[in-house]
């Protein structure tokens, strides 16, 4: 079934791996919505997925780009408006990687060079392709950039380790770039915390089945799935939140609000 809530928009959507992936889910939902655009991710991270199934069922074109790399990016977003016919309307940025969990290193522990490697895949990448859209002005006014974002960035997760960090400096970022790109260019732009959520980036984290399960019986909705993820971003991208932005939009069915639930008090007493 076709709807239109996307219909005439294009956009650039990073980090759709498989079929579990948020952004996967997203460029489902955009296409479906009557959205158009390119899919991108790192070329190291595309041998890993299986993008050019999405690509086939979406009419996406696949453009490989490393986000941390401005060459790239200028590329990427040149290749872009080429092939969308057009500026810009939207653009999912949803890319996260820590070395040290990769590598098993504790938050005490860690290797900073791998430290500075995971902060700028997660989180300057998504400065630099900022800079990259506005000094392009490859952006539509009334577009929107979304970042997906984590609560870690804000409560302690022991296990989620560096990628709290990264998640808050991602944050800041979406606020402080958001200023300008919405006084100059009209671009609204923001985070989403969703909730923790079954990804191949998600299960990388330590006692992630017991996060997941804790999450679930803590919030009152239950755990939002990556599919309503996608729902919600679909909503951002939409002319229907277009006075939206500097904000980080917590779609965790309830947890952040949480101390603790009836569910959780119940395994103590």
């Amino acid at each position: 079934m076709m709807h239109n809530l996307l219909q005439g928009k294009r956009g650039i959507i990073f980090g759709a791996l498989d079929e579990n992936s948020i952004a996967w889910k997203t460029a489902e939902r955009v296409h479906q919505e009557g959205g158009t655009f390119v899919l991108t991710n790192a070329p190291a991270a595309m041998r890993l997925g299986n993008i050019a199934a999405l690509a086939s069922k979406t009419g996406a074109t696949v453009i490989p780009a490393d986000a941390t790399s401005v060459e790239d990016l200028e590329k990427l977003i040149d290749q872009a408006t080429e092939i969308l016919g057009g500026k810009i309307d939207f653009v999912l940025h949803s890319i996260g990687m820590s070395v040290n969990v990769r590598k098993g290193n504790h938050y005490t522990n860690q290797n900073y060079d791998f430290t500075e490697k995971g902060w700028n895949v997660s989180a300057v990448s998504f400065h630099k392709l900022m800079q990259v859209l506005y000094k392009k002005d490859a952006m539509n006014a009334w577009g929107s950039i979304v970042a997906l974002s984590y609560m870690a960035a804000q409560r302690v997760f022991p296990d989620y380790n560096d990628m709290a960090d990264n998640k808050a400096f991602l944050e800041s970022i979406a606020r402080s770039f958001g200023y300008f790109f919405g006084r100059d260019k009209k671009v609204r732009v923001n985070t989403i915390s969703q909730s923790p959520t079954a990804t191949r980036a998600g299960q990388g984290v330590k006692g992630f089945k017991g996060f997941i399960a804790f999450a679930d019986k803590m919030a009152p909705l239950g755990n939002a799935s990556a599919l309503d993820c996608a729902n919600y971003t679909v909503a951002m991208f939409s002319d229907l939140t277009r006075m939206v932005t500097l904000q980080n939009l917590l779609h965790d069915g309830g947890f952040s609000n949480m101390g603790v639930s009836q569910e959780i008090m119940e395994m103590f007493e």
